[in-house]
């Protein structure tokens, strides 16, 4: 199954210079957040692959306008094709805005889904916004991950971890895809990344 993630910037290639054939082959579409609801919404009309999101930090207007024809997996497990997709957008909070979390509060969230991961047995993929503490994040508060999402990979041993936030331009050295702990293969998903689903 061919999955294209996208987050923080909206692509050229899909967007300015659009072609419908760019989609082809594409069975699932995954946005990381920040990025515009217009956008994703374009995406949706033009693929009858599901798009999903979760929100990013600068996603305020998700909540007057959301992207129409996709689904928020915030919060939730989506299953599809028998794959058990979690998501938590969001990033730490650093000045009180939309979808900016504590760390308690994001421990919170994942308490809440308790019964859903019970439920599932478990996930295939965790879909967040913000990486996790320590694992490709920034130091300053903005772009620390969350500590709870290392738990998350411990614990259930997904076979990917998709997440945004840290943009591959902040620093020479940061990575597009790497492996937690052997089992877990994490994924940027800064503009665009296509990857088959093994």
């Amino acid at each position: 199954m061919k999955i294209l993630v996208l987050a923080d910037e909206e692509s050229k290639y899909l967007w300015d210079y659009f072609e419908k054939s760019k989609l082809e082959g594409i069975d699932l579409i995954i946005s990381c957040g920040d990025l515009k609801p217009q956008y994703l919404s374009f995406l949706a009309t033009f693929t009858k692959a599901p798009v999903l999101y979760v929100h990013g930090n600068h996603d305020v207007i998700y909540k007057e306008k959301p992207p129409e024809g996709c689904i928020c997996i915030d919060d939730d497990i989506y299953v599809y094709n028998g794959i058990r997709i979690l998501g938590l957008g969001g990033s730490r909070n650093y000045n009180f805005g939309s979808f900016q979390y504590t760390e308690k509060e994001m421990k919170s969230r994942v308490r809440k889904l308790f019964f859903k991961l019970k439920y599932h047995k478990g996930f295939d993929i965790l879909v967040t916004h913000s990486p996790a503490r320590g694992f490709n994040d920034g130091e300053d508060l903005p772009h620390q991950g969350f500590t709870v999402f290392c738990d998350l990979l411990k614990k259930y041993k997904p076979k990917y971890f998709l997440h945004g936030h840290v943009h591959l331009t902040y620093k020479w050295n940061q990575q597009r895809e790497c492996k937690y702990n052997d089992y877990t293969t994490v994924i940027n998903g800064f503009e665009r990344y296509v990857f088959e689903y093994k």
